[in-house]
């Protein structure tokens, strides 16, 4: 049987979360790692005030999924598979041996100052619950609503969109009438995953092709292409051009499955991708890590390994 780690993007954070990890030596270090290539306190990265910045929530968000990841390392617990969403491919590259972690974190700081440099406010994302990519293409995005684009497809009738408040107010509107079970705004300040960040998606480029990337040694399924990224030059081009392009997670996942995954560990924080896991495949089994111990995510690794 297959394990694979799952890292999140933004919108799952919730205030203290970097303060929640488990205590272990390898998370420790890892803040302190953190802490000195910042030159800044990691653990004030998760208070209320500072997740209002995109730049911290990305930042505690990346450093969390690699510390409880060498947590669980140290435990015994190996990923066969990894994918991350948004930003959570940064720590994904990590986990698969592509990117060190501080030319990952020096990358997500770019990524993230960028973002929020292009848009301060007024931009963001909104969830769609219930309707399928096909008709919230149809009956929202092509359906005279300026300005919003297909940021993430979650699901296949969970969809995230992008673009400006009055944009995300009015397909927000325009879901709920079509039937739309939920329909909501994220608490995410920028509009990610659309052509509203191609400028973000160029610098990123520039600035991989001076950055050591490996081949990975763990297979690495991309998010934009849903496919297993098996040279550095995919990997750049995954990292680089995500911010700038819908993200399909359900066929990443999908991917992740039919490669035999029957095991999903979601890095913190939150549950989402867990939530997600486990609708789509109820034959396997998916823990977040937010809430289960390093402890029972090594019994289950074990357990599922010894189902082989």
């Amino acid at each position: 049987m297959t394990v694979a780690f799952l890292f999140p993007g933004q919108g799952a954070q919730a205030c203290g979360f970097l303060h929640a990890l488990p205590d272990h030596p390898a998370i420790h270090e890892t803040l302190a790692e953190a802490e000195q290539l910042m030159q800044r306190d990691v653990l004030q990265l998760d208070t209320e005030a500072a997740l209002a910045s995109t730049t911290s929530l990305q930042l505690a968000t990346f450093i969390a999924g690699v510390a409880t990841t060498r947590a669980l390392r140290a435990e015994g617990v190996t990923p066969d598979l990894v994918a991350g969403l948004s930003v959570g491919t940064f720590a994904a590259a990590v986990a698969s041996g592509a990117l060190s972690f501080a030319e990952a974190l020096s990358l997500v700081l770019l990524r993230a100052r960028l973002m929020e440099e292009a848009y301060p406010q007024g931009y963001g994302l909104a969830a769609i619950v219930g309707l399928s990519e096909r008709r919230v293409r149809e009956e929202i995005i092509t359906a005279g609503k300026e300005g919003i684009f297909v940021a993430s497809i979650n699901a296949p009738t969970e969809i995230a969109l992008a673009g400006s408040d009055a944009a995300i107010a009015a397909a927000i509107a325009a879901a709920r009438e079509a039937g739309a079970r939920h329909a909501e705004r994220l608490a995410v300040a920028v509009p990610s995953h659309c052509p509203l960040l191609d400028s973000v998606a160029a610098a990123l480029g520039e600035a991989l092709r001076e950055v050591a990337v490996a081949n990975p040694t763990i297979p690495y399924v991309g998010s934009r292409s849903a496919r297993v990224l098996r040279d550095a030059d995919a990997v750049r081009e995954e990292l680089a051009s995500n911010v700038a392009h819908t993200m399909r997670w359900h066929d990443a996942t999908t991917m992740l499955h039919e490669l035999g995954a029957t095991l999903f560990l979601e890095m913190p924080p939150g549950k989402v991708l867990t939530v997600l896991a486990c609708n789509a495949f109820p034959r396997a089994r998916a823990r977040a890590m937010a809430h289960v111990s390093l402890r029972l995510a090594s019994q289950l690794a074990d357990q599922d390994r010894g189902a082989s």
